[in-house]
């Protein structure tokens, strides 16, 4: 008989794997958040660019592993690097060929993407195969931290956490304390204004959605810390960071912290009780009540009358 401590124990440990998914829904998020909420793009390729940054790694881990050994335990800061880069580029491209020819059409970025995003599955399957793969990581991401004798907790999720905080506070400068993310704001609300005072409304359109794009692309990088990676393994998440974005308010970041932590953690602690699809369908009936009540989300963009 499992006795009040172990119960305890077992109870902190699932909301602690809660944190890990929340992590990688948050990184998910905001770079949704940014594109969808700022652009009021629907990008429904988001989760390919996960898989972009999860592939990355997967081949940094495999390069490293190969030709450096002696560079494998540090392979993973350089891997984060380039998630990001790729991601963005990618991003870059994609806006440049695609979405600035769809502003005028929002509704038409959802079919255009969509069909981007089935385009790239292909492309991963064609380049690293239908199998799902992993990549090997350092020594030190591996093992656990015990705060008690009935505890553990998986160093590879404190890691994903600190990720987490750092991106997630520079991209809270770079929205609300730079010069930058004023323009971002200002072209977003209204595009004719800013360009008659000297914003180059192109350029940022440009750099916003792939900026959006890199964050993905960390959060694959993230991602190959707890799971395997395969063609699909983004689209798995669209739906859900989606879910998140719109419940905690398309325009607020705050909104979007809070929105994903709840999600995630309503979702791990209920698996304890049921079934992984019973805690889904909880987790999404909860949300859809309270988006009946407040349509806009739990934190709603203020906007001055």
């Amino acid at each position: 008989m499992t006795s009040l401590s172990e119960f305890g124990a077992i109870f902190a440990m699932q909301g602690f794997n809660g944190l890990s998914v929340f992590c990688v829904l948050l990184l998910m998020a905001l770079g949704l958040a940014i594109i969808f909420g700022q652009m009021g793009v629907i990008n429904m390729a988001h989760g390919e660019f996960l898989t972009i940054g999860a592939y990355m790694t997967y081949l940094l881990s495999t390069l490293t592993t190969t030709y450096a050994p002696a560079f494998q335990p540090y392979y993973f800061f350089l891997a984060v690097v380039l998630s990001f880069l790729a991601a963005y580029g990618i991003g870059y491209l994609t806006e440049w060929l695609m979405i600035s020819k769809l502003y005028k059409r929002p509704l038409d970025t959802l079919l255009a993407t969509w069909g981007l995003s089935l385009a790239m599955q292909q492309a991963f399957r064609s380049i690293f195969g239908a199998k799902e793969v992993s990549a090997t990581l350092p020594d030190w991401l591996m093992g656990s931290f015990k705060p008690t004798e009935n505890i553990d907790i998986p160093i590879n999720g404190l890691f994903m956490m600190c990720i987490t905080v750092l991106l997630t506070g520079g991209i809270f400068v770079l929205l609300f304390r730079s010069r930058w993310g004023l323009q971002v704001r200002a072209t977003m609300q209204n595009r004719l204004m800013s360009g008659a005072v000297g914003i180059n409304t192109r350029k940022v359109d440009r750099t916003t959605f792939a900026l959006g794009c890199g964050v993905a692309g960390v959060a694959g990088a993230a991602f190959t810390t707890i799971g395997s990676t395969g063609p699909t393994s983004g689209s798995l998440y669209i739906v859900d960071t989606f879910l998140v974005v719109v419940f905690g308010g398309a325009q607020s970041l705050i909104g979007t912290i809070v929105s994903a932590f709840s999600i995630a953690q309503t979702q791990s602690t209920s698996e304890f009780f049921m079934t992984g699809s019973m805690a889904k369908v909880l987790t999404l009936s909860a949300v859809i009540l309270i988006l009946m009540l407040r349509p806009q989300g739990l934190f709603a963009a203020k906007i001055r009358k």
